[in-house]
């Protein structure tokens, strides 16, 4: 997604853990963010706001799969996964929508794991990763909430992207990142 902004000529802040990353381009600032710790926010939204942009598009990409193989919730796996895959990304947007632009669009990326309308054993997703399904579930009720009170300013949705071959997703995955970042 970051090729595909740069490559139309958008100015690109990407965040990673380490606040390093595979790709390098002119008009691509990659900040250090750990969405586990309020600290690795705070300095991450201060050099947001040192660049003195306003945010045209937040893409919320973060999350984490800990419990692959569980069938059962186990507790210290969901509260790893909601830190970062909904609490962490729900403070880390409130720390910058001071900076969205009217017009923006803030989007979350999401699962059909997330789904309360499909059955639990849709296609790929069996009773498997509940604390993922789980933290996918709340973060598109804080999409609704937060569409509603950003509504005539910001637009607000969720996406689900689909299988795609990444860390995560695994080689089995039938869509490629490119596919899923152009569409």
């Amino acid at each position: 997604t970051a090729e595909a902004f740069l490559a139309e000529g958008h100015t690109v802040i990407g965040t990673t853990q380490t606040g390093e990353a595979d790709l390098s381009h002119p008009h691509l600032t990659v900040f250090q963010l750990d969405l586990a710790e309020s600290e690795s926010m705070d300095a991450c939204v201060k050099e947001i706001s040192e660049m003195g942009k306003g945010i045209d598009v937040l893409i919320n990409n973060a999350g984490v799969l800990l419990d692959e193989e569980e069938t059962q919730v186990v507790e210290e796996k969901l509260r790893k996964t909601l830190e970062v895959n909904l609490i962490g990304t729900i403070s880390f947007t409130e720390r910058v929508i001071r900076f969205m632009t009217s017009g923006g669009h803030i989007v979350n990326i999401s699962s059909a794991a997330g789904s309360l309308s499909l059955p639990a054993t849709h296609d790929h997703l069996p009773y498997h990763y509940p604390s993922y399904k789980i933290s996918k579930a709340a973060l598109n009720m804080y999409t609704r909430t937060l569409a509603g009170r950003l509504q005539g300013s910001v637009l607000v949705s969720s996406i689900h992207p689909g299988w795609v071959r990444t860390e995560m997703g695994g080689d089995e995955a039938p869509i490629s990142a490119e596919q899923a970042a152009s569409s």
